[in-house]
């Protein structure tokens, strides 16, 4: 009992968010006749909202330095549009017009950044003209125009799937064989950070909650990897996803410059005593939320096989959302990139049940408000117990 208290003490956020993410299916699986969790459904569900969690990552970042932004949508929508100008109306080779657009997202987060961090100006503030500046530019760049269709190497990253090197028959061998490796590593993994517990003799749990929390980790691992090999397997963009939460939850948690991005959120002014150059970092966590903004553009137009004036509308919305209801505090400080993810799914299945259930986009967006308040009445109410 003991355990279970300080698993969920130490977690309440993580595993509230879990718990929440997990009863919300349930819920849409039942009001949708069971359609919601089919691997179809769930294949759909990753892929439509793939570009939602890359801008939750970056935007949970810039939520922990205490700063928003509220640009991102319209900076998606624009990347989107010079993809489609250089692919579809100029033939660029597809590399190079990512790489292109991908520093152009940099450009644009450092253009944002500088204004926030040595003009002192409100990220508010700045974002907000972001998001004009950037929708504007998006209908100059299309001049109202779609431009379509995009290259079929580029539409693979967000609408391909990994190739089964098995040639299963009922089911994607491949992707069962990735669920297992997945998990042996992750078993691997949490043996070592327990060995180091004990061999410090640090808080931890007890050896029967330790293997109970693994296994039932690891069930999920492979219960999910068998729900995509029954449809068509691994999605591309999957694997993009999976190396992106690697990367960033090993930066924000082993490195000095992630530690360092919480110091500024949690108190800027003692971070400044202790040495941390408080100015750079918000300038990268912005120009970060660039990149992550433009690979969410070119993710987003490549599953649409389109660049629309209309890409990207809400974005911001979602990413914010989702960071808030996945932890992050508005005080900044506090926050996982795990969190983000779960945030971000939570938005995602919210998105999908509904509209499976045919209710309008004006009561989702309601309903999706709600939740977002709900998220942060929840993150007060424990500061203040």
């Amino acid at each position: 009992m003991n355990d279970i208290k300080l698993l969920i003490s130490e977690n309440i956020r993580k595993y509230g968010m879990i718990i929440a993410l997990i009863g919300i299916a349930i819920l849409f699986q039942v009001l949708t006749n069971g359609i919601l969790l089919t691997p179809l459904n769930i294949t759909n569900i990753i892929m439509q909202n793939s570009y939602i969690i890359i801008l939750a990552i970056g935007m949970m970042l810039i939520i922990i330095t205490g700063e928003i932004d509220l640009s991102v949508g319209s900076v998606a929508a624009f990347i989107g549009a010079i993809a489609g100008i250089l692919l579809v109306s100029y033939d660029v080779p597809v590399y190079l017009a990512i790489i292109l657009c991908l520093v152009l997202g940099a450009l644009i987060g450092a253009w944002q950044g500088f204004w926030v961090a040595y003009m002192n100006i409100p990220s508010f503030i700045v974002t907000l003209a972001g998001m004009l500046i950037f929708r504007g530019l998006t209908l100059v760049a299309l001049q109202g125009q779609t431009l379509s269709p995009f290259p079929d190497s580029f539409r693979s990253f967000s609408s391909a799937f990994l190739p089964d090197i098995f040639n299963g028959d009922a089911y994607n061998i491949l992707a069962i064989i990735i669920g297992i490796i997945f998990s042996i590593i992750f078993v691997l993994n949490e043996l070592r950070l327990r060995k180091t517990d004990v061999t410090y003799d640090l808080k931890r749990l007890s050896l029967p909650m330790f293997v109970l929390k693994t296994v039932i980790y690891v069930a999920i691992f492979n219960m999910f990897t068998f729900v995509l090999a029954q449809y068509a397997g691994i999605p591309n963009v999957l694997i993009i996803l999976m190396l992106l939460i690697l990367i960033y939850t090993f930066f924000m948690n082993k490195t000095v410059l992630g530690r360092r991005i919480y110091a500024v959120g949690g108190n800027m002014h003692a971070a400044q005593l202790s040495g941390v150059k408080t100015k750079k970092m918000k300038f990268g966590v912005f120009v970060n939320m660039g990149v992550m903004a433009a690979l969410a553009g070119l993710i987003f137009a490549g599953r649409l096989n389109a660049a629309t004036p209309q890409a990207g509308n809400l974005f911001e919305l979602d990413a914010i959302a989702a960071a808030v209801i996945g932890g992050a505090s508005f005080t900044g400080g506090v926050g996982t990139v795990f969190g983000a993810v779960i945030g971000a799914l939570v938005m995602g299945i919210l998105n999908n049940g509904m509209s499976i259930m045919g209710i309008g986009i004006d009561w989702q967006q309601a309903i999706k408000g709600l939740v977002l308040l709900s998220a942060v009445a929840f993150d007060v109410i424990n500061k203040n117990k």
